[in-house]
């Protein structure tokens, strides 16, 4: 291993520990170099005057901030012990003196300010044994200085001898420092270090600009013809107005272009971008076609943020209250988000290897007004963390996710990059609202541009094709909405945490509406502070008779139709009641639009009530069977499905199985035409869950017997009358309940599916599990003689 070189140092004057300190305006003295210097005013004389008569040595520091009178925070950090050479008076009362420096010193406290400022100081001289490495930096800054002045018509050669007998390193970089034409910052910038290694680094960086810009001026020398000299000569011009901070209107707009480049700190790859395209956009003209482009490209990817993100607030109390403030009930959603924040506050605990968290990618499933949007904003805020809802219903083009390609006229990241942006963090809480509603056009297939967007193993270099560099996505905690899953692409669904929604009971409604839709709708009407409360039997009869859906929304209506009117009497001058009861709806909103009396009709031979599932929840259905005249012929109508069609054969076929039991008469299939119909013929219609509902409705019209509408079914029938599983059992129990169905017959197997039906639905309901489709004839009334099971 090579031996560090010892170089000797000359002689220097002693350097006492208490200086005076003379600051400087417009220079900066290096050690070793030497300044001319005019002092004027009394104390600074006297400083000078003292220093003379005694050590000859004085504290010179560059005063960096403008003040008549003396305050040490207008100093540069770092200073020179500078050794007075020769000092004259000049006729005006002032000094003139020749300074050299001797050693970089920097304030380690202030003895005394009057008369003149004094201050213990620590000396710092550069190391006598130099290494190896930095005697190869001084022989490349050695040989870049001697080309600048071979290349500058305005420094002498004999700087270039001077500094090939430079005594030491520091001093060589020192003396090229002095002579280069530096600004005083960057001058300030060199006497900072005190380390000689990242001296000479840094010199060198100044060497090579200074070459940059003397190449100019040479090259501007050779040029033959008029054009290229005058181009040349702009960009020396240029160089020299950066120089000199003088620069126009897009030379000012460019130079604030790259001090945001500097303070952006963005990755690797973005920085080569952004740097690569803000070379074309200094050499283009501010008229050009492309300029436009360019600039707002860079404003985007600078806008970006890269490397802001927000602290989560990982205190799971306070994540439980704001959750319980913003949303009623939703047990197992809000269990989640909590569970989430135990994760995180865990693995920082343990370090986790450095390594995020993946968030999860949570999918809400549930009917329209069930929170599911409000509550993505509620997790933002349970969490702290910036919120960005972005609407996918109708989105059929996939540069919406993943932007245009700058080569279109007005392209424009994708709605994720916008989002981001606009958050100003990249951890926000990103809503994707309806993703279920994403639709295919000739543009391409906006949900396969999700794929790489909700896949925690490839977003942590998404590529947007507007930025054309990777982004890390892997931060942003994604939530997305939709009414139905069945719709949404099933490799997009494999990359999401499903938690489904289904509708409120009646109690939850009532409880929503109290805590936080009337005081919500209130307010909007002007009706905060004053006007008549809503009693609980009015909210109860809005919720039964003006409303009839799964969440609250219409719910929400009503209750703001009923503030608005009583806002108009206010207004007019008119008196308003105490309070608001279920009486005065009538008047207010006109008759009801659903009674459960009227909803269910009264009972009807070949009528049965059957229990469905929605993407907008459950909802009541009714199977109309009519036997008439005929060849055996079975007619479908209400725009049923094929499987729907397939249950009604299989119905069929147990009841004609059955005909002697049920006392059917056998002829009755050979003569008759039957005909079954499921109204709202304009809304299609399937799934084997109605099997155990046509056969009812069948078996009723074969038999004459009526059935009790208050009773509802719902199970797929096999052709041997076994009763099998169905879905969607809470969202029917709801509906059943908000129908006022008394009594619901379901699969035997669908009972483990009951511990997610609220309680109060349970009370209300008589739930009858039935296996064999002779439980469910025996609770109707449509067996005829007992038969065993």
């Amino acid at each position: 291993m090579s031996e560090p070189i010892s170089i000797p140092r000359p002689a220097t004057p002693e350097i006492p520990e208490v200086l005076p300190v003379l600051p400087i305006n417009n220079a900066v003295l290096f050690p070793g170099m030497f300044l001319p210097l005019v002092v004027s005013g009394d104390a600074w004389v006297r400083l000078v005057d003292e220093a003379a008569l005694s050590t000859k040595v004085i504290g010179v520091f560059r005063r960096v901030q403008a003040g008549e009178e003396f305050d040490p925070a207008m100093l540069a950090p770092t200073g020179t012990a500078a050794l007075i050479v020769r000092m004259m008076r000049l006729p005006q009362g002032g000094v003139q003196l020749l300074l050299q420096g001797q050693a970089r010193i920097k304030v380690q406290h202030w003895v005394s300010i009057k008369p003149y400022p004094q201050a213990r100081v620590s000396i710092s001289r550069d190391p006598v044994d130099v290494p190896v490495e930095v005697s190869g930096l001084a022989r490349a800054a050695l040989a870049g200085f001697q080309q600048i002045v071979e290349l500058s018509p305005n420094l002498p050669d004999e700087l270039a001898m001077a500094a090939a007998n430079a005594p030491h390193p520091g001093m060589l970089a020192d003396l090229i420092a002095a002579n280069l034409n530096l600004n005083l910052d960057d001058q300030q910038a060199v006497l900072d270090m005190l380390d000689v290694n990242e001296r000479l680094q840094h010199v060198l960086r100044l060497l090579e600009r200074e070459r940059e810009i003397l190449m100019i001026g040479r090259k501007a020398q050779e040029e033959v013809s008029k054009n290229q000299r005058e181009y040349v000569l702009r960009q020396q011009l240029e160089a020299i107005k950066r120089e000199l901070g003088e620069t126009d209107d897009h030379a000012a707009e460019i130079a604030e272009l790259r001090r945001r480049l500097e303070e952006a700190n963005l990755p690797a790859e973005a920085r080569q971008e952004a740097e690569r395209e803000l070379s074309r956009l200094e050499r283009m003209p501010p008229g050009a076609a492309e300029y436009t482009v360019a600039r707002t490209y860079l404003d985007w990817i600078l806008d970006l943020p890269w490397h802001a993100s927000t602290v989560d607030n990982l205190d799971m109390a306070r994540a439980r209250q704001v959750l319980d403030e913003d949303h009623f009930d939703l047990e197992r959603i809000k269990e989640r988000i909590v569970e989430y924040l135990a994760v995180r506050k865990l693995r920082q605990e343990e370090g986790a290897g450095g390594k995020e968290a993946r968030g999860p990618i949570l999918c809400f499933v549930g009917p329209p007004g069930v929170g599911k949007t409000s509550l993505g904003a509620s997790i933002a805020r349970a969490l702290e963390r910036k919120f960005v809802r972005v609407a996918l219903g109708g989105v059929r083009d996939e540069a919406e996710i993943r932007g245009h390609r700058r080569t279109y006229i007005g392209a424009l990241p994708g709605r994720i990059i916008q989002g981001l942006s606009r958050a100003g963090s990249n951890n926000p809480v990103i809503l994707l609202d309806e993703v279920d509603k994403l639709s295919i056009g000739f543009q391409g297939d906006p949900a396969a541009a999700l794929l790489e967007v909700l896949d925690p193993e490839q977003n942590v270099a998404f590529v947007d094709r507007y930025l054309d560099v990777p982004f890390d996505l892997s931060k942003v905690l994604f939530v997305c909405t939709a009414n139905r899953a069945d719709t949404i692409p099933p490799a997009l669904l494999d990359r999401m945490e499903l938690l489904e929604l289904s509708g409120y009971t009646e109690q939850e409604k009532l409880e929503i509406a109290r805590r936080y839709l009337i005081p919500r709708q209130r307010s909007e009407q002007g009706m905060a502070a004053r006007g008549p409360e809503l009693t609980t039997a009015a909210v109860q009869r809005l919720i039964r008779e003006y409303t009839h859906e799964a969440g609250v929304r219409d719910l929400e209506r009503r209750i703001g139709a009923v503030y608005r009117k009583m806002a108009t009497r206010l207004a007019e001058g008119k008196e308003l009641p105490a309070q608001i009861d279920a009486t005065d709806l009538d008047e207010l909103l006109g008759p009801p639009r659903f009674r459960s009396e009227t909803l269910l009709g009264e009972n009807e031979v070949g009528v049965v009530t059957g229990l469905a599932w929605t993407p907008t929840g459950g909802d009541v259905l009714f199977i109309e069977v009519s036997v008439i005249p005929g060849n055996g012929q079975l007619i479908l109508t209400g725009q049923l499905g094929d499987v729907m069609k397939e249950s009604a054969r299989a119905a069929l076929t147990y009841a004609r199985s059955r005909a002697a039991e049920l006392g059917i008469d056998a002829e009755v299939f050979q003569k008759s035409d039957i005909h079954i119909h499921v109204p709202a013929g304009a809304v299609p219609k399937d799934g084997p869950s109605a099997g155990i509902t046509i056969a009812s409705a069948l078996i009723s019209a074969l038999t004459k017997r009526e059935v009790d509408k208050r009773i509802a079914m719902t199970g797929e029938v096999t052709l041997r009358g076994k009763v099998l599983p169905i879905g969607g059992v809470k969202e029917k129990l709801l509906a059943a309940q908000r129908a006022g169905v008394r009594k619901v017959l379901l699969p035997k197997e669908n009972e483990i599916d009951l511990r997610e039906v609220p309680a109060e639905t349970k009370e209300q309901l008589e739930i009858v599990l039935v296996k064999h489709m002779d439980e469910v004839l025996r609770e109707l009334g449509l067996m005829a003689v007992p038969v065993s099971g």
